[in-house]
Formats: structure tokens, sequence, C-alpha cells
């Protein structure tokens, strides 16, 4: 039996996700009364400017007293999709304190305040669910959670930023430089006016530090992840990749260590083969590739972005989290127990792809074999080519902990026959 009373929702912010989240409300009104078992009501939205018309809705119901809003005591459920730090973590410990469980598409907040927030939802005996937070529509943060909570999660490998991917799609495919991809991602819309927490990895790596959190039940906070931005991928290194069989993505890379005794998670363009499943993942989607010990390898693929994409996830979070409601419990809340430590990037292994400006002479090969050789890392395959002086000098090593590959390029630098270090990246998804 449904029952009548609804469950009362606030929403804090209304612009390209909270409008689609309150349309999809009204609109599917009745479905969603199905689904949860009884009706839910935007009971207040909190904006900054009231002034604007929002089609759709009531303007009794809109506030810019976002405190107050959920201060109420009657709301359910508060929305929050205002993102940034404050006053959006204010906002929700506030919520929990006056009796209402949380739905957050908030990345930035819970990937530096997640494990304190979860206290406070636990403290209050209340939910916070945030699977828009990670690649909008693409059901990612439920599976790993709850999905393969029976399983061991090894590796979390993706492209969670649409951005980033479109840019770097259009200079695989068009042979583009940064700035034009970038100036065709700005036109599009996929690119905000200031780019720089998507092209310099910030957004990525706050995702990464979720996924790692989650998949190895270890907090990692976004102080922890490694993160490289990918301004100086160049139409060269595309061109490298190429001859190699790869293509370039920016990705999020969540590891377990062989020894399953530590963990890391870093944010960086890498060399991918295009054999790989996320090679062919291009403008602006998202995909993440998991591999586990029972499950083996699963890749979830989707629109990483944008209002409706991510509404869904959030109406998927808000479903959940009123049935809960509903039955007098709560959901999957932090697990942390293993509590692994992050290693610094230091100790990364992996792959790499170096690209030298040397001297066109005798012994210059043998020369930097042997700085390679010093600092144990070892040579996969080497190519040569120049004329009139000048060479380039094209490594891929074996695989190599970061230490020792930043080793290497620091005596190759102090070699005379080097002109200079034209690029270096790691390869990965082999």
């Amino acid at each position: 039996m449904m029952r009548t009373r609804p469950l009362k929702v606030a929403l804090l912010g209304c612009g390209v996700v909270g409008s689609e989240v309150a349309r999809i409300m009204t609109t599917h009104a009745a479905d969603l009364a199905a689904r949860i078992g009884a009706p839910v009501e935007l009971a207040g939205v909190a904006v900054r400017r009231p002034d604007k018309v929002r089609e759709g809705i009531d303007p009794a119901l809109v506030t810019t007293d976002a405190t107050a809003l959920v201060k109420r005591g009657d709301i359910d459920v508060v929305v929050e999709v205002i993102g940034g730090i404050e006053p959006a973590r204010t906002l929700i410990t506030t919520a929990f304190a006056h009796g209402a469980s949380v739905v957050s598409a908030n990345k930035a907040l819970i990937a530096q305040d997640g494990a304190a927030l979860h206290a406070a939802a636990d403290e209050h005996g209340k939910d916070l669910y945030y699977e828009a937070a990670v690649a909008g529509a693409i059901p990612l943060i439920r599976p790993l959670r709850e999905s393969l909570a029976g399983d061991k999660v090894n590796r979390v490998l993706g492209i969670v930023n649409g951005t980033t991917n479109f840019i770097l799609d259009a200079m695989d495919s068009t042979g583009a430089g940064y700035q034009e991809a970038l100036d065709e991602a700005t036109a599009l819309g996929y690119a905000e006016a200031d780019p720089t927490a998507d092209v310099e990895g910030f957004d990525a790596a706050a995702k990464a530090a979720i996924l790692a959190g989650i998949a190895f039940h270890t907090r990692v906070r976004l102080d922890d992840v490694y993160r490289e931005g990918m301004t100086e991928v160049t139409a060269a290194d595309f061109a490298s990749a190429k001859e190699m069989g790869c293509t370039i993505k920016l990705l999020a890379i969540c590891e377990r260590a062989a020894d399953g005794e530590s963990v890391t998670a870093r944010v960086h363009p890498a060399m991918i083969p295009l054999s790989h499943p996320l090679a062919n993942v291009r403008e602006a989607y998202n995909a993440v590739f998991v591999e586990s010990d029972a499950a083996g390898q699963l890749m979830f693929y989707g629109p990483g972005a944008g209002g409706s994409p991510t509404a869904s996830a959030v109406l998927g979070d808000l479903v959940a989290v009123c049935r809960n409601r509903l039955g007098g419990a709560t959901g999957p809340g932090e697990s942390a127990y293993a509590a692994l430590p992050v290693s610094p990037m230091g100790d990364v292994v992996t792959r790499y792809h170096i690209s030298l400006d040397v001297a066109d002479k005798p012994g210059v090969l043998a020369q930097v074999a042997t700085v390679f050789a010093e600092h144990g890392v070892s040579i996969d395959t080497v190519r040569q080519s120049g004329k009139d002086g000048e060479a380039s000098l094209v490594v891929v090593t074996h695989r190599a902990s970061d230490a020792a590959l930043g080793g290497t390029v620091e005596a190759l630098r102090k070699l005379d026959t080097v002109r200079g270090v034209a690029s270096i990246m790691r390869v990965e998804g082999e």
C-alpha cells in the first residue's frame, strides 16, 4: 500500500542540474511515487538569484535562505547541487542534525571531507548518497559500494572528465593542437570559460579520491591523489602514440599494490593501446574500467556530465534514500576498515615513453642506454632519427618506478649529447 503523506525534498541549487532534478520530479511524479511507495514533494528551492524565472517551479518555493530551509525539521531529503566546499559542507551537516538525509553531486566536497560527512550522517542515523559526484549518469559508485561488496577490487582505470576527453579526442582525430581543440570545446559548451579544473586534472583527481576510497575500503583524500594536467600534450605526442599503436587519454588510475598492503591514486595523461576498451571512448563521454578478483574485468560507459545525465544519477539516489526513509533504515555508509596506506607517486611502477632531442653523432645511443642501466630502468624499444647534426631519440621502457625514472631523466639532462627532453609520458593499459 502506498503512503499518502509525501516525503518532502529540499533542493539546494537550481542551475543546470538542479533545474533538471526539479523538472523530472514534476514530470515523473507518478512513476517516482510508485517506485518509492510514497509521493515526493518539492518543498523548497534555495537559490542565490530569486528573481530569475525558473520554468515549472512555483516561485513560492524559492528562497535565498538555504540554512532556514534545511533546518525546517519537516524535510526528509536534502538534494545538494550547489557545489564547492562552503556553504555546502555546513548545509549538509545542518541537514543531518535536523533530521534529513542528503543526496549530493559535490565531488570536491566528498573528496575532501567525505569521512567527516559520513561520520555526521552516521551520528544522526541518516543517509549520504553521491552517485552523481562521479561520471554523471554512469552507475559506478553503487556497483562498487554494493554490487562488488563481496569481491576484491584491484584496479579502477577511467576517463572521468568529458571536457578533457573531448579535447584529446579532437587532437587525435583531426591533428589539432591543444589550444585549437580547447577553443572548439569551449565553443561547443564542453569547456568552461576557465577550464583549469578540467584540463589541470583537479576535477578528475577529486573523482579518483572518491573511487579509490570506495574500491579499496580506505580513506583516500584529494591531497592523496597525484595530479598532472594535460596542457603540455602536443600533436607530436599523438604522432608518437600512433607509431606505437596507442592513443592518449587523461586517466584516473586507482590501484592496489601487488602485495595488497597499499594503494595508489593518480591522474595524468597516458598512452594506452588502441586495443584497450578505453581507447575507443570518444568525444565528451566517460568510461571506467574495473578489475577485481572474482568478477574480472568490467567496464562502465556513458555520458559523464550535463544537466540530464547528472540529474538521472541524483534521482536514482533520491529514490534509494526515500525507500530507506520509508523502511526506517539507512543504506551503506563509509567502509574504510582496510585503512591501507596511500603510497606516493615515486613508488608507482609503470612503463614510460621518453622523447629526447640529441646530437646526431656516434655513441649517443650507448651513452643514453648506459644512463638507463645505471638507474635500473630497462629499455623495451628505441627509435632514432635525425639529420644535420640533430636527432630525435624515442625510448620506451619496461615497467619502472616513477622515482627511478625521475633519476634517469635528471641524469640524461646532464649529458652533453642530450639537447633536451621533449616529452615524457606514461604508458598504461597493457
